[in-house]
């Protein structure tokens, strides 16, 4: 999307196998085509020719090494937008060390605590544990969000939570965590907006569409707890789900 917009490039395939991944098909079905490094960059690039505000590398951690061998070419020629490394957070602090001083923007998901339910529903049973650690190491790198004079992202870290039907305790224990460990001030993207996809008809429980309550009392939530930079988006959804 130019004039401004993100510059999303999807990679195919996935480090995790969520069961209710909104893009499935990308991620775990293969959808897409493979590229060179050269046409990778020429991408990030036309990107930039057409108003980007960013780089908005999506599902990135499984193809490191390849990006960075296409951000140096694109550089080289001229690229000087922020780099944004969109991830699920399960990522190895080594990788996330190669990135210092590359990345600018982290918009960092986290999805579950228990290690029991990230086994089930993420495919990955220590993806908590991993995660903590990767955010935090995030939040080292770049910080909490600057924006420039137009209102835009130059540099810092976002934290997303997708909350979802009836785990509510999982929500609360991440958001502790970040409050307690990372920063009540971090930019916090709240979202609401859980919808059945990929494999979740397997998943009765979770093959349902969030509740207004649920996520009105997610949001108490934040508010109880601290958080100074919630998503506006959000704020403004619950304002259209009190009317």
């Amino acid at each position: 999307m130019g004039e401004q917009g993100s510059g999303a490039i999807f990679f195919s395939g996935c480090n995790l196998a969520c069961v209710f991944c909104q893009t499935y098909e990308i991620s775990q079905e293969g959808a897409g085509q493979e590229i060179s490094y050269e046409k990778l960059a020429e991408v990030m690039l036309e990107l930039a020719s057409q108003g980007c505000a960013n780089i908005n590398l999506v599902t990135p951690s499984h193809q490191v090494l390849q990006i960075l061998k296409a951000l140096k070419i694109a550089c080289e020629k001229g690229l000087a937008l922020p780099i944004v490394f969109n991830t699920g957070s399960y990522d190895k602090i080594e990788t996330l060390k190669l990135l210092e001083g590359i990345v600018d923007i982290y918009l960092a998901d986290f999805k579950l605590w228990s290690p029991d339910l990230c086994a089930k529903y993420l495919g990955a049973k220590d993806y908590a544990k991993v995660a903590r650690e990767a955010i935090k190491e995030m939040y080292r790198q770049v910080g909490e969000l600057v924006l420039d004079e137009k209102g835009l992202a130059k540099r810092g870290l976002i934290i997303r939570h997708l909350v979802m039907p009836g785990m509510l305790e999982e929500t609360e224990k991440i958001l502790s965590f970040i409050r307690d460990e990372i920063s009540a001030n971090v930019h916090l993207n709240l979202m609401g907006h859980y919808h059945p996809a990929g494999r979740v008809e397997k998943f009765p429980e979770i093959n349902r569409l969030l509740t207004k309550d649920e996520f009105k009392r997610a949001l108490t939530l934040t508010r109880r707890l601290g958080f100074k930079n919630l998503d506006k988006t959000h704020l403004s959804l619950l304002s259209l789900l009190l009317r």
